[in-house]
């Protein structure tokens, strides 16, 4: 992902140089220096933000984020809130939701900020050192698609596609492997359509388990697994097989 703001929130890392306080850019008024901030590519704002830290204070604040939302997106103001276990957060939380919509999710439509919104709730979530089950979680991505008004086919194929985008999104940690292995292992009982698990985000699972995360399995692990995924889909790839 290449967004810091998606990815490190509140990395305060000191990887640009101080500036003089006597300086120009030390004169200007805060309102100015939003105005120029939110006109540089947003690749540069965690250098920016590591400046000065008056300026990180403004990163941090909700004025910026505002003012960066109507500019990016000028008719993120029309949006009305939904109800649902998901909400809106504020402006930073929403420029993110409507970034992660339009460059990730590649969606272009009345519910996209929305759609940002579940995706940050889910890798939220993922995130967590005690994660709940992942059929809880899809559980809450279908009920929050169903009340806004989608069908039970529109919230299976919109949960699909988010889930699929944060697997493809994900870091390659110790953690991120944890958590993998944990929804492979989870029990999938029966749900009625669309709640339970998608075939294709299982075998997403499966599949970076047994390619990006391969190192990682100890020979009890690896037997385990490829036992769970033998009777989960009818045939599975070659690439899989072999310790």
């Amino acid at each position: 992902m290449c967004c810091w703001i998606v990815m490190n929130p509140t990395k305060e890392e000191n990887i640009a140089p101080k500036m003089n306080d006597d300086s120009p850019f030390g004169k200007l008024t805060e309102d100015l220096l939003i105005e120029i901030f939110i006109r540089i590519p947003i690749t540069n704002w965690e250098q920016i933000s590591c400046v000065r830290k008056q300026w990180s204070n403004l990163f941090r604040g909700e004025c910026l984020w505002l003012a960066a939302l109507n500019r990016a997106y000028p008719l993120a103001s029309n949006t009305k809130s939904w109800i649902g276990p998901i909400r809106q957060g504020l402006s930073k939380r929403r420029y993110v939701a409507l970034y992660i919509s339009r460059n990730i999710l590649g969606v272009d439509t009345d519910i996209d900020e929305m759609l940002g919104h579940i995706y940050l709730f889910l890798k939220d979530q993922l995130q967590l050192s005690t994660m709940p089950a992942s059929g809880v979680l899809h559980g809450t991505l279908i009920d929050q698609l169903i009340v806004c008004g989608k069908s039970k086919e529109e919230a299976d194929e919109l949960a699909t596609k988010i889930w699929l985008a944060l697997l493809d999104n994900v870091e390659d940690t110790k953690h991120t492997f944890t958590v993998l292995k944990s929804i492979a292992q989870e029990y999938d009982g029966f749900l009625p359509y669309p709640y339970s698990r998608p075939i294709k985000v299982q075998w997403k699972v499966f599949e970076k388990l047994f390619v990006d995360f391969r190192d990682l399995l100890d020979h009890s692990e690896y037997c385990d697994l490829i036992g769970i995924a033998k009777k989960k889909f009818q045939t599975i790839p070659y690439v899989w097989l072999g310790y």
